[in-house]
């Protein structure tokens, strides 16, 4: 008999939901498992802002750690939270069906303060590529930092009194929070991989692997590649103000991509298509066309 296979995850209540949906799938196939809390720096620290401590990594190193000192056997992951390059013997082996990708804002009071141009509305985000959409959309509002699980973020916009919070709207449907939403942020470009779950494991665990990717699902894993890939080529890393959604139609990929200044005065976007058999390096592609417009500026801004 087989030990359980040991699901290790964040304990805030959307990363439960998504190791304890991965545990169910396992368990369909006939495998025993064993869900393990592994607390992350950026649990730890609910203050200091995301792009000072060093961007995604800080939520998924500790897992990492895990994995390799073999206290759980894979990891579940937001697939957004993970850097596009990985130099430690770990891989992604499935990646999940993805929920709805898009933004969303949570406005306790309403969003009539949208169409009112004389109110210099205060939105509460922590990421540089909202922050960086919605200023470049409202110019005259105000961003303030805002950090912790969901439910800790709902929390805090309605003891703040500030007029709105952007949020995944993925994690608020997976955690039966959808309601809370005001409006769903239709023009603003997602980060690359938003609403997709990735499982990893170690690179030598072949039975894992081979077990794992019965979870895969091959239009997000393809989508979420190109998202990916142009993150990745921009070499603007995880907290850059650059967004990347790929989507198919009939028999194409298409793909919408956005790079910014972070205080939002700039913007360069771009739009590109092909059919599915030839969408490899689309991501790429995309990426310098970006930085032939003058993204390149923007890359340079963040090595600064």
């Amino acid at each position: 008999m087989t030990d359980p296979i040991k699901i290790g995850t964040r304990d805030s209540e959307l990363a439960t939901w998504q190791a304890e949906t991965v545990s169910e799938k396992l368990i369909e196939l006939g495998h025993e498992t064993e869900i393990v809390f592994i607390k992350s720096d950026g649990d730890l620290d609910l203050t200091t802002p995301l792009t000072e401590m060093g961007g995604k990594g800080v939520f998924t190193k500790a897992l990492d750690d895990a994995l390799l000192d073999h206290r759980i056997d894979l990891a579940v992951h937001s697939f957004k939270d993970l850097p596009t390059e990985n130099p430690l013997p770990l891989i992604v082996s499935a990646v999940l069906e993805r929920e709805d990708p898009r933004d969303s804002l949570v406005a306790p009071e309403g969003t009539d303060f949208l169409n009112d141009e004389s109110i210099s509305a205060v939105i509460a985000t922590s990421s540089n590529r909202r922050k960086a959409q919605w200023l470049h959309r409202y110019p005259n509002h105000e961003i303030t930092n805002i950090r912790g699980n969901v439910n800790t973020r709902l929390r805090k916009v309605d003891e703040n009194g500030w007029n709105g919070a952007i949020f995944a709207a993925a994690g608020l449907k997976r955690i039966n929070l959808d309601h809370h939403i005001s409006q769903y942020l239709d023009w603003m470009v997602p980060a690359p991989a938003q609403g997709a779950m990735a499982v990893m494991v170690r690179k030598n665990d072949h039975r894992l692997i081979e077990i794992t990717k019965n979870l895969n699902h091959h239009e997000t894993d393809l989508c979420t590649g190109i998202e990916r890939e142009l993150l990745n080529e921009m070499e603007a890393g995880c907290s850059a103000p650059v967004g990347a959604y790929a989507r198919i139609k009939g028999n194409d990929v298409i793909l919408n991509a956005v790079a910014l200044m972070t205080d939002g005065s700039v913007q360069y976007d771009i739009e590109i298509s092909s059919p599915v058999e030839n969408s490899e390096g689309m991501g790429r592609i995309a990426a310098r066309k970006l930085l032939d417009q003058g993204a390149d500026k923007i890359v340079q801004e963040l090595r600064k």
